[in-house]
């Protein structure tokens, strides 16, 4: 036993184990500095030993030790999560500490609820508008089914939601990252502290308080009070804030007696006020608001709120159409198609001036309408049609509109319009801003200066050909029309499979020159020379001139004589820049704005630019004045002035034109017949005691009376000699080269041919295949 005794291990002086000892294991003792080699000496006595450099890594390890080119610039996991986890971190500092130092604000003074202003040309006050029509009411006296109609539409989980929604922060803020403005999709907590609390600005900040503040209204804000807040404060349009209010202006009703299908309308309304609120009258508006209205129902269902039973109950044919509507009583006879032109315009520049913005005022709105033209205008219209028409005793008379709209050549300024009667008298559609009443013949001028412009393909396969108000064409009565590519246009509604342009009447003009086609409003030289420019050439024109694409009809024969239905306010700019040598200033009304005072950017007036070389435009004009001199429009002669214009009319007279320019003033004037309570075009026949209308009669006798009146006082400006085109070319067939334009001819009773019928919507396109004009 004694051979497998351990022996005790040998130790230095200080009792440490010897250095080269073996411990038991076989393996040799430490030193008593375990990181000095094994070799190293032992400290002398009275003397420290010199310790190794530090060998460890850097507290923060960036950019990375060890690693090299872009390895050493990225960071590793540990170090990315480590950020992710530090800015967590701050985000929540920071949110818990703007969380803990905001307050519920105090709600917005009533100094709030003011008037838009908005201002004539000489800085009088047109009219005022924007006054907030509101009536508090409690949540008790709002339908239980009616209160839960809201909620389907905005909000289902409101009672049990903290007042915020995680996904609609999410989605606002990627798309106010992307550039947009604040979209929708915020609880009803937040809507109310948004209506209640704060401003409509579209900021990041905004919203990120709106957020803060709906939390704390979540917690300590009773969920009854909150949804009553926010049916009190809500926008439904007809400048309706609040339930109550918006009860009255839609359905004549106090909120009490409201029906869980008319409730539905209202929450459909607050998305899109802007639209719904023409649901009595516009066919559009009123399609979008049955549809939201369904869905509203359909919520209810999946809510629990009503039985499919009870939804059943609900067709299209239930659908609540609201009452018509009536603005303030203080826009009277025109003025309320003025506010209405210049809060269009205001929104077109301004997105951020909206219907719920405007509703709270606080805007100036300086307008370019000149106050007497206005009255003038309207005086005009007033004059011919009592002296013209006689409803009481001629069934043909009743029904009659009249739109008009006088335009300033050089800056484009809208000077004056006549819309109707008035909103007080119970029209409110403005017939001057309207789309849907075709323009016939006065189309014809942009036909023209398209084909002197970029000429026209006479022959197929060869290039364009110059055009010149000389060019001579086939006026005939009845002739086929070609393309192109001289292929027959087809017409599915003759009986031949084609086309046979017709004029207004059957006379053999054999070939005309364009002049004397224009002058006389022949059709059939204008349909081929349409065709022959080419449509896109055409339209590319009547673009530039100012038209929208929108108003302008589809491809077809009928286009080129007027099937497009542009507004009377357009064509007048149309005509302007023919009287502006082809400088085109687009028609404006708002001149500046200004919100409580200061001034918004992004009014400053429309540069003109050129649309057309001068000598077209110039040629154009000359042509135009041939018009009154000796053609359809000589009853304009009775201005007394240097003045050029062009008639038109429609198939089965639907509808009659007359526009017209001086160097100073360019004014259009439309005529047609309308029953208010089935809205589609009919016939002129009959109007004024005459068998037919045509543009030359009523509308050319309102447009003299007026512009006699805008001009008094100013000077008989000519209009600049036509600069020469250079050479021309007539239609292949005509019997000689074109040289000058012809000897004058007597003038014409017949104004134009007629055209497609239409309704007051676009047409589709026609090839017009009967006396298009």
């Amino acid at each position: 036993m004694s051979g497998n005794r351990r022996r005790p291990p040998q130790r230095d002086n200080d009792g440490t184990p010897a250095l080269g000892h073996r411990a038991p294991g076989g393996r040799a003792a430490l030193t008593r500095w375990p990181f000095a080699p094994r070799t190293a000496a032992r400290p002398q006595a009275g003397r420290s030993a010199p310790r190794a450099a530090p060998t460890g890594r850097r507290w923060l390890d960036y950019p990375r030790s060890g690693r090299t080119g872009p390895r050493r610039w990225l960071p590793s996991l540990r170090q990315a999560l480590a950020t992710l986890l530090l800015c967590c971190g701050a985000s929540l500092a920071f949110v818990g500490y703007a969380y803990a130092s905001v307050t519920i604000p105090n709600p917005n003074p009533s100094t709030l609820l003011q008037n838009n202003v908005y201002y004539w040309s000489d800085g009088t006050v047109l009219a005022t508008d924007g006054s907030v029509n509101r009536q508090n009411v409690t949540l008790g006296q709002v339908p239980l089914d009616v209160q839960w109609d809201f909620l389907a539409a905005e909000n289902s989980s409101f009672y049990t939601d903290p007042g915020i929604d995680p996904q609609g922060i999410l989605r606002a803020v990627l798309h106010m990252a992307e550039g947009g403005s604040v979209q929708s999709g915020s609880t009803i907590t937040q809507q109310f502290v948004k209506n209640t609390y704060l401003d409509q600005s579209q900021t990041i900040s905004r919203k990120f308080k709106e957020l803060l503040i709906s939390a704390k209204v979540g917690a300590a804000m009773p969920k009854q009070q909150v949804l009553q807040g926010y049916l009190n404060t809500c926008f439904f349009g007809r400048q309706a804030n609040g339930v109550q209010a918006a009860a009255r202006m839609y359905f004549n009703l106090p909120v009490q007696k409201l029906n869980v299908s008319q409730g539905a309308f209202l929450a459909a309304a607050v998305n899109q006020p802007s639209l719904y609120q023409y649901a009595d009258s516009d066919p559009k508006a009123r399609a979008q608001a049955q549809e939201r209205w369904s869905w509203v129902l359909d919520r209810m269902v999946k809510i629990g709120r009503l039985t499919p039973q009870q939804r059943a109950k609900y067709t299209a044919a239930d659908f609540p159409v609201p009452r018509r509507w009536t603005p303030g009583s203080g826009l009277k006879g025109q003025n309320g198609y003025l506010v209405a032109l210049a809060r269009s315009y205001l929104q077109q520049q301004d997105k951020n001036i909206t219907d719920k913005s405007l509703s709270r005022g606080g805007y100036q709105i300086y307008t370019t309408f000149d106050r007497r033209r206005t009255a003038q205008l309207n005086q005009a219209v007033d004059k011919v049609s009592k002296e013209r028409l006689d409803p009481a005793h001629r069934s043909a008379d009743r029904d009659v509109q009249v739109g008009a709209a006088s335009v300033d050549p050089v800056t484009g300024k809208i000077l004056a319009v006549y819309g109707g009667p008035g909103f007080d008298q119970g029209h409110y559609s403005d017939n001057a801003d309207t789309t849907g009443v075709p323009v016939g013949s006065t189309f014809k001028p942009i036909v023209l200066a398209s084909a002197l412009q970029h000429g026209a393909v006479l022959q197929p396969g060869k290039p364009a050909q110059p055009i010149t108000p000389a060019s001579k064409f086939n006026g005939d009565d009845g002739i086929q029309i070609k393309d192109q590519q001289g292929n027959y246009v087809t017409d599915t509604n003759d009986p031949s499979g084609y086309l046979h342009q017709h004029n207004d009447t059957n006379q053999a003009w054999g070939y005309i020159d364009l002049r004397k086609a224009m002058e006389q409003s022949v059709n059939t030289p204008y349909v081929q020379l349409g065709e022959d420019v080419g449509y896109h050439n055409v339209a590319t024109t009547a673009e530039d001139l100012g038209l929208h694409a929108d108003s302008l009809a589809a491809p077809s024969a009928g286009f080129y004589i007027g099937t497009s239905t542009p507004s009377a306010v357009r064509m007048a700019g149309v005509y302007a820049t023919f009287a502006a040598d082809g400088m085109r200033a687009t028609p404006y009304s708002v001149t500046k704005v200004t919100y409580d005072g200061t001034p918004l950017p992004d009014f400053a007036p429309p540069a003109p630019v050129r649309a057309l070389p001068s000598a077209v435009a110039d040629n154009v004009t000359n042509v135009l004045q041939g018009v009154i001199a000796r053609g359809t429009g000589t009853k304009a002669q009775a201005l007394g002035r240097t003045a050029a214009g062009k008639t038109g009319t429609t198939d089965d007279y639907q509808s009659a034109w007359f526009i017209g320019y001086t160097r100073q003033l360019a004014t259009s004037v439309v005529l047609f017949r309308e029953d208010p309570n089935h809205p589609r075009l009919l016939s002129l026949e009959g109007v004024g005691g005459l068998q037919k209308v045509f543009g030359g009669d009523i509308p050319t006798a309102i447009w003299t009376q007026y512009m006699g009146a805008a001009l008094a006082g100013q000077p008989d400006v000519p209009f600049p000699a036509p600069e020469p085109l250079g050479p021309t070319t007539d239609e292949p067939g005509a019997p000689s080269p074109s040289a000058h334009p012809p000897a004058a001819t007597p003038p014409t009773k017949r104004d134009t041919p007629r055209g497609t019928t239409t309704t007051r919507r676009p047409p589709t396109g026609s090839n017009c295949h009967h006396k298009c004009h």
